[in-house]
C-alpha cells in the first residue's frame, strides 16, 4: 500500500510515517516510480509504535523493543527488553513524582495568592 493509504488506515500523518521509516521503526519497498510500498502488516506495526509511544517509551527504546512485539500489546521475552521497560518505568515514576510536587507547589501558590488578594475583614 502507498503511504497515503497507510496514513488513512492508521490515523498517522505521512510525515510521521516517513519519520518512523527514517529511524527504522517501519520499512517499505520502493516501487519503480520511487513511491514507498508498505506491506499490510505495517498497519499493525504502526499501531504497536503508537501504543508504545503512548506508554511513554522513546523511539530509541521502541526500536529495540519492537522486534519482540507479539500481538498488539504483548512482548516476547527478548534479551534486555525487561531491563529497558523497567528503566523507562523508573523514568516515568520520577517524572510523576516531579509533576506531583510541581502541582502541589502551584496549588499552594494559588491559595496564598488568593488569600493575599482577599480584602481584610
Amino acid at each position: 500500500m502507498l503511504i497515503g493509504e497507510l496514513a488513512r488506515r492508521t490515523g498517522v500523518s505521512e510525515r510521521f510515517l516517513r519519520y518512523y521509516e527514517r529511524i527504522g521503526l517501519i520499512r517499505s519497498e520502493r516501487l519503480p516510480n520511487g513511491y514507498r510500498d508498505y506491506a499490510d502488516a505495517t498497519v499493525e506495526t504502526v499501531g504497536r509504535v503508537r501504543a508504545l509511544l503512548a506508554a511513554g517509551l522513546p523511539t530509541r527504546v521502541i526500536r529495540q523493543v519492537l522486534p519482540c512485539a507479539d500481538g498488539r500489546t504483548g512482548l516476547r521475552p527478548c534479551p534486555g527488553v525487561l531491563d529497558l521497560l523497567r528503566a523507562q518505568l523508573d523514568v516515568l515514576d520520577r517524572r510523576t513524582a516531579e509533576l506531583a510536587d510541581a502541582r502541589d507547589l502551584l496549588r499552594r501558590t494559588i491559595a496564598a495568592t488568593e488569600s493575599a488578594a482577599s480584602p481584610a475583614r
